[in-house]
């Protein structure tokens, strides 16, 4: 969908597996540990790079995302789905031990996405924080959000979704398709995280559930041009940004985060020879929440 993939690429950016080897220089990880690898291997994390100094590395020039993605050196990445992973140490992160290994690679990507806004925004007990699109991503922005004391409004055009929003620590659930229900929370939002894919003419709508000076964050990317007048941000003060995944510092924060509040992602298991009916299975929308892949040395994690 988003296109420039380099072929052969070979994919896979949620990732939990022990380490094999290590480069003489690395002092925090041995060979055997249990770590996670997100959707980045590699970042230059100097003081003087302009995103690595603000622990917005996703964004670092001289950085390797997970897979479709070159080494200085030219080495391509590979990603999960391979027998084996070349990581910067950084990007390998040792997994609690609380946390299931199943449960852990979600945390990787989806997880970091969805917390190191939270965290970057100031995201706090009171606030009233909108999540929209209660699938991979915002079933953890539940989780996370709650943990953080806000109160939680939960949107989704499937009210059958209802009652495990509220048990995913959401205080409200509003069905999109119900008119009466999103009027009635309309200027009442801190925050709204948006975790679908939204068409964008919908993000005219989105600016009137903000309270003054409200935060709207793209998490998912919409189809088509967005188109503001400029007079609706003058009058309700409410900006739109976005987050790219999260660097090293909001990855230790968010399994650090999950393991002392009990947060998890809801998984479907799938032993890796069956990829293509899990795969299929997530493009029919059929996933509940995160479909993860286990290989045959999966049971020894």
């Amino acid at each position: 969908e988003w296109g420039g993939t380099s072929y052969p690429a070979i994919v896979g950016h949620e990732i939990v597996g022990k380490v094999i080897t290590k480069g003489e220089k690395v002092a925090h990880l041995d060979e055997g540990d249990l770590v996670g690898v997100g959707a980045q291997v590699h970042g230059c994390l100097q003081d003087d790079c302009d995103a690595c100094s603000r622990n917005l590395d996703p964004h670092c020039p001289h950085g390797v995302f997970t897979y479709n993605s070159k080494y200085a050196d030219g080495h391509q990445a590979h990603g999960g789905y391979a027998e084996a992973v070349r990581v910067n140490a950084s990007y390998a992160l040792k997994i609690p031990k609380n946390i299931d290994p199943i449960y852990a690679p979600s945390l990787m990507c989806a997880g970091v996405t969805v917390f190191a806004p939270m965290l970057r925004k100031g995201v706090k007990k009171g606030d009233r924080v909108g999540v929209v699109g209660i699938g991979g991503l915002g079933h953890l922005a539940i989780q996370y959000a709650h943990a953080l004391g806000a109160e939680v409004v939960a949107f989704s055009h499937s009210p059958n979704k209802r009652e495990q929003c509220l048990e995913l620590g959401a205080s409200q659930f509003v069905d999109t398709s119900d008119k009466s229900q999103v009027n009635a929370v309309r200027r009442s939002l801190n925050y709204l995280f948006i975790t679908s894919n939204s068409d964008s003419n919908q993000y005219n709508d989105y600016i009137t559930w903000m309270t003054f000076e409200g935060q709207i964050v793209l998490l998912a990317v919409p189809t088509g041009q967005m188109t503001f007048a400029p007079i609706e941000f003058i009058h309700s003060e409410v900006a739109i940004t976005g987050s790219l995944i999260g660097g090293v510092d909001a990855l230790k924060k968010t399994l650090e985060f999950a393991a002392e509040h009990n947060i998890r992602p809801i998984v479907e298991r799938f032993p890796m020879d069956k990829v293509n009916e899990a795969l299929e299975h997530v493009d029919c929308g059929k996933a509940r929440y995160r479909a993860v892949l286990e290989n045959s040395t999966s049971s020894n994690l």
